[in-house]
Formats: structure tokens, C-alpha cells, sequence
């Protein structure tokens, strides 16, 4: 989806990695929320409580997700699921832009 309607954006930025990724949070009427992102060039390990979708919009990058010995290569778009309560670990090649959905399980 291109843009949201009826969201509250938080303005304070989420930052990482000295700044290399950051991200501002979206909260949707029914109390969800996402976060909008970019990512520099760089290799970076996050952990998650809860379930998130990743959604690529432009950019390139590896992943490695929990449980799995081979790296997922994305280039341009792309998405992938990472489970609650895991780690992940992305190689990003260049600078990378990204939607990430918390699910609630």
C-alpha cells in the first residue's frame, strides 16, 4: 500500500547501530503498528519479541533468518517473516528502505 489514512506518526526516531537504521513508528486506529525505516549500508543483528513482516521497498540486502543456514538475497522489493522471540541477521548492500509489521500472536 502506498499511504495510510487515519494513522499517528511518532515523531522521535527509533535509532540503530550508531544511526546506520533508523525508523519512526505508525499506530493505526485498531492500536497496531508498523515502523518506516531506512538502512545504510552495513551488518546488523536484531532480536524481536514479537512476530514481524519486513517489507522491502527498494534497496539491497541479505538475510538470515532464525533456524536457517543460507542467506536470502533481496534485491529492489521483497519481504520475509521473522518468528517472535528470535534473531535475525541482515547484510545490507545498499541503502535500504523498509516497512516492518509487529504481529500479535
Amino acid at each position: 500500500m502506498a499511504e495510510w489514512s487515519n494513522v499517528t506518526v511518532v515523531t522521535k526516531a527509533n535509532l540503530y547501530f550508531d544511526g546506520k537504521v533508523t525508523s519512526r513508528t505508525v499506530v493505526f486506529a485498531d492500536g497496531t503498528k508498523k515502523t518506516l525505516g531506512i538502512m545504510l549500508p552495513g551488518e546488523y543483528e536484531f532480536g524481536t519479541a514479537a512476530k514481524e513482516i519486513m517489507e522491502i521497498q527498494a534497496g539491497e540486502l541479505k538475510v538470515l533468518l532464525p533456524g536457517q543456514s543460507e542467506w536470502q538475497q533481496i534485491s529492489g522489493t521483497g519481504e520475509f517473516t521473522v518468528p517472535a522471540n528470535s534473531k535475525f541477521k541482515l547484510e545490507v548492500q545498499s541503502v535500504t528502505d523498509y516497512i516492518c509489521s509487529y504481529i500479535e500472536e
